[in-house]
């Protein structure tokens, strides 16, 4: 895994059930990585899970508003028209 977040490291100590970590254990073992690596990339990978999940939460706002969906019906039926201002 590449560190896409810059060059400091700091060492954190987490709690994780027993039987979690007897299977991440597994996991390393198989894919012949480190820990840390299958912690980070676990990491990352719901911190990206979490955004993509408040940008759904966004849209649905969006869809649910009347006023603004008219709005884009409104915007959308100008035939794709470019205009100078």
């Amino acid at each position: 895994m590449v560190n896409t977040y810059g060059n400091q490291i700091e060492k954190v100590t987490f709690n994780i059930p027993v039987e979690l970590k007897e299977q991440v254990v597994a996991l390393k073992e198989e894919l012949h990585v480190s820990l840390s690596t299958i912690y980070n990339d676990a990491i990352v990978q719901y911190l990206k899970q979490k955004e993509l999940d408040k940008w759904q939460k966004g849209v649905n706002l969006a869809l649910e508003d009347t006023s603004y969906m008219a709005l884009t019906k409104e915007i959308a039926s100008d035939g794709g028209e470019i205009y100078d201002y």
